[in-house]
């Protein structure tokens, strides 16, 4: 339940338009709906200016089905992660209007429509094989109506395709650094621009990667200031940091 549509209540009811009791039957799911297996936050855009996001590792496509068709009458944008095309085609039933990132693995709804930020949030990868969690930020990013601008494939074997779009670091407000092997990429980036940088380790590399841990642990013992390091494979949670970062 967004801002807008709880003012709007609320003067239809000063107005005399709507009457208290129907005022409190539209407001009585605001903090939240309880579906039994799942209580889903309505509340959520109020408290922290983005809505409940669907993380559907682990949900049957019934039970996201559920909460997609008992968010959709609120009006926001709905968003899922971590989604099968299995749990697409469920939520597309309801919702023909639904699409999919099937590199990123996300559910988008499109409700509202969010005027772009000016600034813009630079989604770089240091390698082909991270476009997928690079694409799980972008989608993020753009559902919470931020600019976008993806550089994908210029990780430190090959330096000079990072050089070749050095403006394009530099002008962005923040950046979303995404890395697999030995996760080096963040460390030169953060030494080119004067920006936040949000360090994403992949799991992406051979045995001794440790599914991520190695590029993990290099960015978290990163000797270039300004960097900030999220978990293994969560375009989600940087997309989430640079947003917030990018409205201040």
């Amino acid at each position: 339940m967004n801002p807008e549509y709880i003012k709007k209540i609320l003067n239809s009811v000063k107005e005399g338009k709507v009457d208290v009791d129907t005022a409190m039957e539209e407001l009585k799911n605001l903090p939240y709906s309880d579906l039994g297996y799942a209580k889903v936050d309505h509340h959520r855009t109020l408290r922290r200016g983005y809505p409940e996001v669907i993380f559907c590792a682990g949900k049957t496509s019934q039970q996201i089905q559920g909460i997609v068709k008992n968010m959709l009458p609120h009006g926001n944008n709905i968003l899922g992660t971590r989604a099968s095309l299995e749990n697409f085609e469920a939520v597309k039933n309801i919702c023909p209007s639904a699409e999919y990132n099937e590199l990123g693995r996300t559910i988008s709804i499109k409700q509202a429509s969010l005027e772009l930020t000016k600034t813009y949030i630079a989604i770089i990868t240091a390698g082909t094989s991270d476009i997928p969690v690079a694409e799980e930020a972008a989608v993020t990013c753009e559902n919470f109506g931020n600019k976008t601008e993806r550089l994908f494939d210029v990780g430190i074997a090959g330096i000079h395709r990072l050089y070749d779009k050095i403006e394009i670091l530099r002008n962005a407000k923040v950046l979303i650094v995404i890395a697999g092997m030995e996760g080096a990429l963040p460390s030169v980036v953060g030494g080119l621009v004067d920006k936040p940088v949000i360090a994403v380790p992949t799991s992406v590399g051979y045995g001794a990667a440790f599914d991520g841990l190695a590029a993990l642990l290099g960015m978290l013992t990163s000797c270039t200031s300004g960097i900030g390091v999220v978990n293994i494979d969560n375009g989600f949670g940087a997309a989430y940091l640079a947003s917030m970062i990018n409205k201040l």
